[in-house]
């Protein structure tokens, strides 16, 4: 597995953006993306897209909990 910013990427949710990383442009699933990127991302997207990318957030969450049955 491929490590950025010291952190060991899992590409979980499999929605992935070029994010620039020293003088390399990596694909980088969203939730690992740096906040500044996330931020940047969302905010020139419409309503629709987000929403569409809440809901599959959503959906790799409940995946993750059932497939390893966590619960909060």
């Amino acid at each position: 597995m491929t490590k950025i910013r010291g952190k060991q990427l899992r590409n979980l949710s499999g929605i992935f953006f070029r994010e620039k990383i020293g003088d390399k442009w990596e694909n980088v699933c969203f939730e690992e993306c740096s906040d500044k990127k996330q931020k940047e991302i969302l905010s020139h997207k419409d309503t629709e897209f987000v929403r569409g990318i809440a809901l599959h957030l959503a959906k790799t969450i409940n995946e993750i909990g059932d497939q390893f049955n966590l619960q909060k």
